[in-house]
């Protein structure tokens, strides 16, 4: 039963945030079910990857997704991604939750502060690298544009390698700041790289011989239901409200994370 609950809750924050939902998945694996973070990161990836490629056909349904930039930001995390793997390896588990904890500090206050500051009316008027043509509604590709896009999809394709997460928490931010694609089609396409590289770097664990547990596969269908819920529930909820609580839940399982690791060195 707790596996379903934490599934689900996993799931239906990554619907009602966007990916950046997913980085809930290793605590609620390592923290409420036990998990080292080793045998977590397997599930927590085809987890996040299955419940955002769901969100992702839905945006593709709706004509929200950029593919284009999609595929060049999971192309460049595919390539990275075995380099955070194998980094993964040489790490010591408590150095490996005491980064992931420093991560979710980090996830935390950056969406509390934007959140709070709502979206700063200069904003928008930040010169872009990635803009949309007017008169087509198309990015227009060029040098800096590519290279902005296959930066951050190689950074999320690292942390996705090294802590298991789906890397939507900075490829949403991300794609904002260096883009004017309207929020809708960013999250869309954001799930769109998460479902791409989770399921990715899960290849080449599946390559290494890892075997899925009946406990995962409930969790990945309870993650799955939540997203189908939380994508539904999306449209009523309040954005800045949702993202401020998500902030607050957030700093609450990174305090957890690191006071774990604070147990594990005494």
């Amino acid at each position: 039963m707790l596996t379903i609950i934490l599934g689900a809750l996993v799931g239906l924050l990554l619907g009602l945030t966007g990916a950046g939902g997913g980085i809930l998945a290793i605590p609620a694996l390592t923290l409420g079910l036990g998990w080292t973070l080793i045998n977590a990161t397997p599930v927590a990836l085809l987890a996040v990857g299955v419940a955002a490629a769901v969100g992702a056909a839905d945006g593709l349904r709706k004509g929200l997704v950029r593919y284009k930039a999609a595929a060049l930001m999971a192309g460049a995390g595919w390539l990275v991604s075995p380099l955070g793997l194998h980094l993964a390896k040489w790490l010591p588990g408590a150095a490996l939750m005491a980064l992931f904890g420093s991560v979710m500090v980090w996830v935390s206050v950056h969406m509390f502060l934007k959140a709070r500051a709502g979206c700063p009316a200069d904003e928008d008027m930040d010169p872009k690298n990635c803009q949309l043509n007017p008169s087509t509604g198309h990015l227009k590709w060029d040098v800096r544009c590519a290279t902005t896009l296959a930066s951050i999809g190689a950074t999320a394709g690292f942390l996705t390698g090294l802590l298991g997460v789906g890397g939507g928490f900075l490829i949403v931010p991300a794609f904002r700041k260096f883009s004017d694609v309207p929020m809708h089609g960013i999250v869309a396409t954001s799930l769109m790289v998460v479902a791409l590289v989770s399921l990715g770097t899960l290849g080449h664990l599946v390559y290494q011989g890892f075997s899925l547990s009946e406990e995962g596969v409930l969790f990945i269908c309870a993650t799955l239901a939540g997203m189908i819920v939380g994508r539904v529930v999306a449209p009523n909820v309040s954005g800045q409200r949702m993202q401020q609580g998500f902030a607050v839940l957030c700093a609450v399982v990174s305090v957890l994370m690191i006071g774990k690791v604070l147990l594990m060195m005494v």
